[in-house]
């Protein structure tokens, strides 16, 4: 794919670029709890501010129903854009109305605008490709030319992922550009022992991408709701915790394959169970105790892998030369909580391998968890497009930046 640096070498001063972001950042009202991923595109942006192209930067923040909602505003992004690059940013009120025009044409040499968020406009994420095109056709009209740099959007056919790269010259932008590099090492290019921690609520979600790994990595480390599942399908009692019924047959075919082709696949051995879940606004002191992962009792639900377990994995990480880690192993929002996944993360500080915190809940919790970004080989902004292209998909937004 065409890089920014080639885009940048023809020239762009003058130019209407239009920069497809993921400013989708988590909001407590108006207040961004992590601007990683703002943080994460602006080179892309001032780069070629600096070069004195026209800056449009467009995205998608939380799911509103395809209509203007007050609640997924990008107004709050688009400042703490403004802070990060030391310069005003405009701020259109719509997509590809009146406002977006004129924000659009105001704009001079080397200043950025962003326009409201893309999916207030029901063409941006319809399955209806001639309704998707329109909306595509819109958007084209405000610019020149098209940068990809939204990784965590890749994923998904959407208009400014998808068919807005069909309808002008396009390039990568230096996000999706490391973040693709980073995966090609986790793929094609992985150095051994590879160890992945696998964690987050639903098995459902990462089925996947076990599936594919189970050809693959050394070492896989399960934590976080969907522990239970696999820890039910070996016969275990699991109380009230999360428990997906439905893939029980498939964990154990995949337990079973694991052990059939040498890969180690690790369960929790202790947990923090309650019979609550935690007050996650009060953070109040939570009541649990720490069980054998094989005497959940029936009334309880685990919340958090234990002492013993953190240890295990601890170990399993430590002479790894591979981690990639996705998913939180506990409750972390809530301090009693938080100690597994505490644990996952410094051992991965700790260790000597590349390591990959794999976007979403993951890369929020180390931020809120007080680590070092520096610290890790590489924190992504897109947790379910690094999960898809680990399970071997094509991913859209890519193939589009591909033509």
């Amino acid at each position: 794919m065409k890089t920014i640096d080639e885009l940048l070498a023809d020239g762009v001063t003058g130019k209407r670029v239009f920069v497809r972001a993921d400013l989708n950042v988590p909001l407590s009202g108006d207040t961004i709890t992590d601007d990683g991923r703002i943080r994460a595109v602006q080179p892309t942006i001032a780069k070629l501010a600096e070069a004195g192209a026209r800056v449009i930067v467009a995205s998608h923040l939380g799911r509103p129903k395809g209509a203007p909602d007050p609640a997924f505003s990008l107004a709050p992004a688009a400042k703490r854009l403004g802070e990060l690059l030391g310069a005003d940013v405009a701020f259109a009120t719509d997509t590809v109305g009146s406002s977006a025009k004129e924000t659009v044409a105001a704009l001079a040499d080397g200043q950025v605008a962003v326009i409201e968020n893309l999916r207030f406009n029901a063409g941006e994420t319809s399955k209806d490709d001639a309704e998707r095109g329109a909306f595509a056709d819109q958007l084209a009209e405000l610019a020149d030319v098209y940068v990809g740099d939204g990784f965590g959007a890749v994923h998904r056919k959407h208009a400014s992922v998808f068919d807005l790269p069909a309808r002008l010259p396009h390039a990568a932008g230096y996000l999706i550009a490391t973040e693709v590099g980073v995966l090609k090492k986790l793929t094609a290019e992985v150095k051994r022992p590879y160890v992945v921690v696998l964690g987050g609520a639903k098995v459902s979600d990462k089925l996947a991408v076990i599936d594919e790994l189970l050809g693959k990595a050394d070492r896989i480390l399960i934590g976080g709701g969907m522990a239970y599942t696999f820890l039910y399908a070996k016969g275990h009692e699991v109380g009230i915790s999360l428990l997906q019924k439905d893939q029980v047959d498939v964990v154990k075919e995949y337990m079973a394959r694991a052990e059939k082709t040498g890969v180690e696949l690790v369960l929790p051995v202790d947990v923090l169970v309650s019979a609550e879940f935690p007050d996650l606004k009060t953070k109040a002191p939570a009541d649990f105790e720490t069980v054998d992962a094989d005497k959940i009792p029936a009334d309880k639900e685990g919340l958090d892998i234990g002492p013993k377990t953190r240890e295990l994995y601890a170990s399993k990480i430590a002479d790894a030369e591979t981690v990639f880690w996705n998913g939180p192993v506990g409750v972390f929002e809530h301090p009693d909580y938080a100690g597994g996944t505490r644990a996952i993360a410094q051992a991965l500080v700790d260790s000597n391998a590349f390591t990959v915190v794999g976007g979403g809940d993951s890369a929020a919790a180390v931020r809120t968890l007080g680590f070092d970004e520096n610290a890790f080989g590489h924190i992504s902004t897109g947790g379910g497009a690094s999960l898809e292209y680990l399970e071997g998909k094509t991913l859209p937004g890519l193939a589009a930046l591909e033509v």
